[in-house]
């Protein structure tokens, strides 16, 4: 019986978040370490893994961190990376030939998504969200450490979103944003609304869920092999994405 993964986006989900989780999980955080090394962007961003709590409850949380200066200077630079420049930076990443593939689906994923909202040829938007460094340092992370665990399934809750507006780099966005709107539109994932106000899924996380999605149901007895706890950042009650190794019941279990 291979893994499955089941990942409870009562939160929403981001990038962030996904990377957390799968750290708390016990992912590898070296080869995290030596693929974001590889790209060789270290003067753009560093990163922190530390353990927080919330509400009481030990969780893992992944944060990029731009330097100052370089937001100011040579911010210009950052939005004018396209899906071409992204997939040349994963290609230099020392990583496996499936985490690559899966670090690029989810770029693709995300810059359709923005093309058709900003009305553009993929190979002509130059991303503001996509193009980011967090945005890079995120999905890399996120593909080398799930490829790592050698998951065979994986299964999402519905996606819960927040509602109201957004402030990002195009302006401001209704909740869901329009590009996450495009993504779950394409690949018909599931979406509850709540009542939280603000963005509690982002384009990076609705892109993971699309990257993996299978659109099969939780099976309905399982056994909890292993937790993970990745920490948002978002003001809510419970900004928290949880991610549970699991394996479906057999006749062994009994």
């Amino acid at each position: 019986m291979g893994k499955s993964l089941y990942f409870e986006c009562k939160s929403g989900i981001s990038g962030d978040m996904s990377v957390a989780a799968l750290l708390d999980l016990g992912a590898d955080s070296e080869k995290l370490d030596k693929a974001l090394a590889s790209m060789n962007l270290d003067s753009e961003f560093t990163y922190k893994i530390s353990n927080v709590f919330i509400n009481s409850i030990k969780a893992t949380d992944f944060d990029v961190i731009i330097p100052h200066e370089h937001h100011n200077h040579e911010h210009h630079h950052h939005e004018h990376r396209n899906l071409e420049d992204v997939n040349k930076i994963i290609d230099k990443a020392d990583m496996t030939d499936s985490a690559r593939a899966l670090a690029k689906k989810i770029f693709k994923i995300t810059a359709e998504a923005e093309a058709q909202v900003h009305c553009k040829d993929i190979n002509e938007v130059h991303f503001h969200e996509v193009g980011a460094i967090d945005s890079i340092a995120d999905i890399v992370s996120f593909a080398v450490l799930f490829d790592d665990l050698n998951i065979d399934k994986v299964y999402f809750s519905t996606l819960t979103e927040g509602q109201g507006f957004v402030k990002c780099q195009h302006g401001v966005l209704p909740v869901p944003v329009p590009a996450v709107c495009k993504i779950l539109e394409k690949y018909k994932i599931p979406l509850k609304i709540t009542e939280n106000d603000g963005e509690m899924v982002t384009p990076t996380g609705a892109s993971i869920v699309a990257a993996l999605y299978g659109g099969e149901n939780l099976p309905d007895e399982f056994i909890i092999e292993k937790t993970g706890y990745g920490a948002g950042k978002r003001p809510y009650k419970n900004p928290v994405l949880r991610v549970m190794l699991i394996k479906e019941k057999s006749e062994n279990d009994l």
